[in-house]
């Protein structure tokens, strides 16, 4: 601890928290109730838009929402039900599944954009 004291770490280790807590917290209302997406959704729906071709593997998912696999497996059946999202076969590996962004997922993340551009402008930096 070169520098610095327990209560220094653990004082900036709360702070950490309270901030993320804070623009979290901020996301999750604004995209409910502006778009009805949840943070996650809205994090897999990026993932899916910056991704080659609109899709990923599940398993790719799970590591970028920052969910265990089944919460991520839940989620995913969310946004399909949604029509946000298709999951397909791989055709190279019959047992691979990728998770495929649809127009609807396309037209969603575009609305919500704006929204989640602006929550993190304004509780990460205090622009309005």
């Amino acid at each position: 601890m070169k520098g610095r004291s327990e209560q220094e770490l653990i004082e900036e280790w709360h702070g950490l928290l309270a901030r993320h807590a804070t623009v979290h917290s901020a996301l999750e209302q604004e995209l409910q109730a502006e778009h009805g997406l949840s943070v996650s959704e809205f994090e897999a729906l990026e993932l899916l838009v910056s991704s080659d071709h609109g899709k990923c593997r599940g398993q790719d998912l799970t590591h970028v929402v920052h969910l265990s696999q089944s919460a991520a497996s839940r989620l995913v059946a969310r946004l399909e039900r949604g029509g946000l999202v298709e999951r397909v076969m791989c055709d190279l590996d019959r047992r691979g599944i990728f998770v495929v962004i649809t127009d609807e997922g396309h037209k969603r993340y575009g609305d919500a954009k704006p929204t989640h551009r602006s929550v993190l402008a304004r509780t990460l930096h205090g622009e309005d």
